[in-house]
């Protein structure tokens, strides 16, 4: 089975309750949230923002969130390296100190530049269904391929970050974008 199909469907085994709740195939945004919870998993942050803020590992949606209670669903008993997760909801990029991933939602595409170049000096993984995301300075944009939620990785701004991305999450995206010019 390819690591595209096992992330997902290991994440709905840890967390039978959205498995039951759902009586159809699982929307976008859950399986978003899902992509989120496991992007935790497969990305190593620095050790100086790995500790921070009381060891609670944010996962933040910055603007108009999407995933209602999916995100906290799928969040709820969790932890990563021992640090429990918790879902954040911002209002500013400001805000985005004790997150280590920030979905930016589209609510934010006119505000996309101020919210990428806030976070520039942070070692904060950024994520988007935003179109063009990646290709603007966001690290991880979710696109769809066909009826299926994919992502593409702009490999250069998370290393710039001091992000490491496992070998197993860039084999499963559809682009990984090496190049350091905007707009490739």
């Amino acid at each position: 089975m390819s690591v595209a199909v096992v992330l997902p469907l290991a994440t709905l085994a840890c967390c039978p309750s959205l498995l039951y709740s759902q009586q159809s195939k699982p929307s976008q945004y859950q399986i978003e949230a899902t992509y989120l919870y496991n992007f935790s998993r497969f990305v190593a942050w620095p050790q100086q923002a790995s500790t921070a803020k009381g060891g609670a590992f944010g996962i933040c949606v910055l603007g108009t969130d999407p995933f209602g209670p999916s995100l906290d669903t799928i969040l709820s008993g969790e932890n990563v390296g021992g640090r429990m997760l918790i879902a954040r909801r911002i209002s500013k990029a400001q805000d985005a100190s004790g997150c280590q991933i920030l979905f930016v939602a589209a609510s934010e595409e006119t505000r996309l530049g101020d919210i990428l170049q806030a976070l520039d000096d942070s070692s904060v993984l950024t994520v988007s269904d935003i179109p063009e995301f990646s290709k603007h300075g966001g690290m991880i944009q979710f696109v769809m391929a066909g009826d299926k939620v994919r992502f593409e990785v702009n490999l250069k701004k998370a290393s710039d970050a001091g992000l490491t991305l496992s070998a197993d999450l860039l084999k499963v995206a559809v682009a990984v974008r090496r190049d350091p010019q905007p707009g490739t």
